[in-house]
Parts: C-alpha cells; sequence; structure tokens
C-alpha cells in the first residue's frame, strides 16, 4: 500500500538523467566552440593594428557590454517559458516576449541619447582613440539585450540543440568580422568591437527566428503583479552574480594605466572561460526544475550539477594555472607576458562563483528567494570594498582578484546555508 502511494509522486528517472547529460554535453561543446572563436579575436593583438591603448579599449568597451543585465533577463525568459509550457499559458508568454522587446528598444534608445551629450566626457575618461568604437557599442548593446530575451525562450523551451548553434554562430560571426576589419581594415579596437556586434547580431537572429512560434502567437493578458512578483527576485539574484562576474575590469580601469590593463583584460578572458565552461550543466537544470516544481515532481538533478561542476571547476582552475602561461604566450605579444602572474589569482577567483552559480540556479528555479537580499547586499559591499582596496594598496592589480575571490566566496557561503543550512527543505 505505501509503495503506491510514493509512487504516484514523479521522479527523475533514467531518461531524463541520459537527455540532461546529452543535453548539457551539446552546451558545452557548443560554449567550447563559440568561445574558441571569441577568444580567436585576442590573437588580434600580434597585429600591429592593435596596440596595447586599443586592446585596453576593447576591453573596457566589453566589459560594458558584459555588465549588462543580460543573465538576469536570460534567467526570467527561462523561467516564465518553463512555467508557460508546463501550465499552457503560451498566449501569455507571447505578450511577456513581445512587451519586453518593446521596452529594451525603448530604454535603449534612451540610453544611446544619453551617450550622444556626454560622448566626449565618455571617449576623455575611458581613454578611447575616438568616439567610432562606443558608437558601435551601442549598436553592440541593444542586440546584447535580445539575444538573452529569446536565448532564455530556448532555454525555458528546453531547445538546446538551437541554443548551442546560436553560441557557436555568434562565435563564427565574432571572429570572422573582426579578422577582416582589423586586419584588413586596420580599425583597430573599433573593428574588435564590430566584429563583436555580428557575432550578437547573428547569435540574436537565430533565437529570433527559432521562438517566432511563440512571440507570434495571438496574445493573452497576464497578471501583471504577480509576473513582477516571479521576476524582480531573478533580476536582483542573478543581476548580483553578473555584477560579480564583470564589473572588477571597470573597477580597474579607474586606477591603472593601459599598459596594465592590457595584461588584466588578457587573464581575465582566459579565466572568465573557466565559468563559461560550467555553466551549461546549471543551464540545463534551471528550466527542468522550475517545470518540475510547476507540476510539483520530484528532481535529483541538483547533486548531479553540484558535483559535475566542482569537479570541472577545480580541475579547470589547476589546468589554467599550469597552462594558462603557456597560452598568453602563444596568444599575446611579450608585453602581456605579466598576465601569466595573474592568472592563478584570476582563475582562484571564478571556482566560487562558478560553485555559487549552480546553488543560485537551483534556490531561485524552486522560488527560494530568501537568499537574494543577502545576495545583494554582498555584491553592494563589494562595490564599495573593492575601490577602498585599490586606494589602500596603489599600484597593486592581485589586490583586485583577490578582493573579488573572498566575496565570491562569501556568496558561495550564504548560498550554500540557504541551500543547505537554513532549512534542510529540498523538495
Amino acid at each position: 500500500m505505501s509503495t503506491a502511494k510514493t509512487e504516484t509522486i514523479p521522479t527523475v528517472d533514467h531518461k531524463p538523467h541520459a537527455a540532461f547529460f546529452r543535453q548539457s554535453g551539446w552546451l558545452m561543446i557548443a560554449t567550447i566552440a563559440g568561445g574558441a572563436m571569441t577568444f580567436g579575436v585576442h590573437f588580434l593583438t600580434k597585429s600591429d593594428s592593435v596596440p596595447k591603448s586599443q586592446y585596453a579599449a576593447f576591453g573596457t568597451l566589453l566589459m560594458v557590454v558584459a555588465c549588462l543585465p543580460t543573465m538576469p533577463l536570460q534567467m526570467i525568459f527561462a523561467q516564465q517559458s518553463a512555467l508557460a509550457l508546463a501550465t499552457g499559458r503560451e498566449r501569455q508568454l507571447a505578450g511577456m516576449i513581445r512587451l519586453a522587446w518593446l521596452w529594451t528598444f525603448i530604454v535603449w534608445l534612451f540610453g544611446a541619447a544619453s551617450v550622444f551629450v556626454f560622448q566626449k566626457q565618455i571617449v576623455a575618461g575611458w581613454h578611447l582613440p575616438d568616439a567610432t568604437g562606443l558608437w558601435v557599442t551601442l549598436l553592440l548593446l541593444l542586440f546584447s539585450l535580445w539575444v538573452p530575451l529569446f536565448s532564455g525562450v530556448l532555454q525555458g523551451r528546453q531547445d538546446f540543440y538551437w541554443l548551442g548553434w546560436s553560441t557557436i554562430l555568434g562565435g563564427v560571426g565574432r571572429f570572422a568580422g573582426a579578422v577582416f576589419l582589423v586586419l584588413a581594415l586596420s580599425l583597430g579596437s573599433a573593428g574588435m568591437m564590430a566584429g563583436a556586434l555580428m557575432g550578437v547580431g547573428l547569435s540574436a537572429a537565430v533565437a529570433i527566428w527559432r521562438t517566432r512560434d511563440l512571440w507570434s502567437l495571438a496574445a493573452e493578458r497576464f497578471d501583471g503583479k504577480n509576473l513582477l512578483r516571479q521576476v524582480l527576485p531573478l533580476v536582483f539574484g542573478f543581476g548580483a552574480c553578473q555584477f560579480m562576474f564583470t564589473s572588477d575590469t571597470m573597477f580597474a580601469k579607474a586606477y591603472f594605466s593601459d599598459d596594465e590593463i592590457a595584461p588584466y583584460v588578457a587573464a581575465g578572458t582566459l579565466s572568465r572561460a573557466l565559468l563559461w565552461l560550467v555553466m551549461p550543466l546549471a543551464a540545463v537544470m534551471f528550466p527542468k526544475i522550475v517545470h518540475a516544481s510547476a507540476r510539483s515532481e520530484k528532481s535529483n538533478l541538483f547533486g548531479i550539477v553540484v558535483l559535475g561542476t566542482a569537479v570541472l571547476a577545480i580541475c579547470g582552475g589547476l589546468g589554467l594555472w599550469l597552462v594558462g602561461p603557456l597560452v598568453i604566450k602563444l596568444v599575446y605579444k611579450s608585453t602581456y607576458l605579466g598576465a601569466a602572474t595573474l592568472i592563478p589569482w584570476y582563475a582562484g577567483a571564478m571556482v566560487p562563483l562558478a560553485m555559487a552559480n549552480v546553488l543560485v540556479n537551483d534556490l531561485l528555479a524552486r522560488a527560494r528567494f530568501g537568499v537574494v537580499p543577502w545576495m545583494v547586499l554582498l555584491a553592494a559591499a563589494y562595490g564599495f570594498t573593492l575601490p577602498a582596496m585599490l586606494n589602500h594598496f596603489p599600484g597593486r592589480l592581485e589586490v583586485v582578484l583577490q578582493t573579488l575571490g573572498a566575496f565570491n566566496l562569501l556568496l558561495f557561503l550564504v548560498c550554500a546555508w540557504f541551500t543547505w543550512g537554513k532549512t534542510g527543505d529540498r523538495r
């Protein structure tokens, strides 16, 4: 009798596990392929068209794009798509997608107008060669808002095949465009940013095309207040994670010269690849847990993802520690060799962030939002502490990474407490 009662509770079985490994494996392959194409752009630093000042400008503009709330936006639409498909609310989802599409464009227009007004101050403050790269970056910002919106829908509907191809094609477009514009037209940092624009534009086109059957549906009204209650914790939670992941370069740029920042950007490019390597595991897990929670089903994917992320992140960090200096020598000019001394600190800072990312995905997928205020407070504390540390220890780039690593470890511990220590409840 008791056996029959337990069988009424749906549980993830071996076939979904096989699908998880297949899907996450494919996303890893796609991430590595797209990342290799993206990283290939950095070989252009060997060209005379990209001196250190141009590369430092490229790194700064790229981090501006990286600080967009792309992670929260993607996870919002991954969550809403998974919920809509689990509960039969596809037409409400269509209205959400089109409304977000319109508002991202309106917000971008206001931002573009502000840049137009203050472009001279921005160019001078960021030590840019001219305003060309800035205006290319503005267009890149627009497409960088649309990619997570529609990629989130792909993720939420678990169309990981085309989510992977969107990543690969984006990397190919970025690499091919940058190579042509820099080597053939000698456009320097502006050419590298234009290549990024081509790649992101291609990724957006693929994601928009593959989701057209959803966003083109006749829209139905949706409960805006209930939607805000669902998505605001995702905005602040994933926004805090993204801030910890991307903001260090912009802080450092204000305190160090172009000659010092260029190797820092090189070390960061390699070390952030560590996080991109393991993120597909959490990306596949998130919509599955949202879907299971919406249907009151059990899912035991979390333990697999935690273990897999830990093994990959630690092994990847150690591997980067060993081979990173060789990669620096291979890809960059001899003047970038200072990046090798930063890689151990950078890679070490990324490992706890990779682990925290898994816990955040699980907590927010299960609507356990109590962790979010603590994450926001921690990110704010990091934002105040890092400039204070740089003022107290001037001229020491490793201080940036030591501070980042300490706060990433704190983020992991906070998320671990809310995952295992606070309630012990894992439905």
